[in-house]
């Protein structure tokens, strides 16, 4: 016997899947800092014809129905734009101040000029005062040429919104220097935890991450490293958080996508350039 669908629960129905899928996550890129292909390397992966395997710089956008976020502005922050039209940006939050995760801040400008507005860039108290160094010129009026970016620096130090999407930040250990871990929460559900550049995550952010809808892991290669999380590691990160959807990021020319694929799970995939999630 058929059941009749009323117009109501087609209307329920179409309502819940246009909340499901919200959000867009768009990898810009995915590669570490040399990229890959790396410069005068022969190697299977940097010789690949497979288009997963050409990682510029890593970065992500985050599109929701209020505005568009982006997460770092690499070296090849313009040829990304380009590449995926992108004509839109309203935020931008840094994860740190190494310089695959900032020279393309100049680009900015362009988001800037169509708009007319300024650019909100998010970034802990040491990052901002790194990028005011860097890009002086941007931050101080007085080096600032008319027409050209207009930075609104916000210091993170704790939980914030963006539009209808709450952000909450957590330090994370690379090396030397501390990254800020994102969590992405809308309607009081995780759908992105974003760990690039982190050689461990911890327990705190690891909590509060638990459950996301996509968990994004740095994954440099399968040897340990002592600023990055090797593959093991995020694997093992991943377990414990148990998301949804596992993707890892900012890896070198020692993984092949297809070959690594292979050996992980159904959940955990490798991330690549122009890949788009929708939530």
């Amino acid at each position: 016997m058929r059941s009749e669908v009323s117009v109501a629960d087609m209307v329920r129905l179409c309502h819940e899947v246009d909340t499901m899928r919200e959000v867009e996550i768009t990898f810009l890129g995915t590669g570490t800092s040399h990229g890959v292909p790396v410069i005068g390397c022969q190697c299977t992966v940097c010789s690949s014809i497979d288009p997963r395997d050409k990682r510029l710089r890593s970065a992500i956008q985050l599109r929701t129905p209020e505005m568009v976020i982006q997460v770092d502005t690499p070296p090849d922050f313009r040829a990304q734009c380009l590449r995926e039209a992108v004509t839109r940006i309203d935020a931008v939050i840094y994860t740190h101040s190494h310089t695959d995760h900032i020279l393309g801040f100049d680009d900015l400008r362009r988001f800037c000029e169509m708009e007319d507005k300024a650019m909100p860039i998010y970034a802990t108290e040491r990052t901002l005062n790194d990028l005011r160094r860097v890009f002086q010129y941007a931050f101080q009026a007085e080096f600032r040429f008319f027409g050209y970016i207009r930075p609104e620096p916000v210091c993170i130090d704790g939980p914030f919104w963006l539009g209808e999407t709450e952000v909450i930040p957590f330090d994370l250990p690379h090396g030397r220097t501390t990254t800020s871990g994102l969590v992405f929460r809308r309607d009081g559900r995780n759908v992105l935890a974003y760990f690039t550049d982190c050689k461990k995550v911890t327990r705190e952010a690891e909590e509060a991450a638990r459950g996301s809808e996509i968990l994004v892991l740095d994954a440099l290669r399968h040897a340990t490293h002592m600023t990055h999380m090797s593959v093991s590691e995020a694997m093992e990160t991943s377990r414990r958080i148990g998301p949804v959807r596992t993707y890892f990021t900012h890896m070198c020319h020692d993984l092949g996508h297809a070959e690594t694929e292979l050996l992980l799970p159904e959940n955990v995939r490798l991330a690549y350039d122009g890949l788009v999630l929708a939530i």
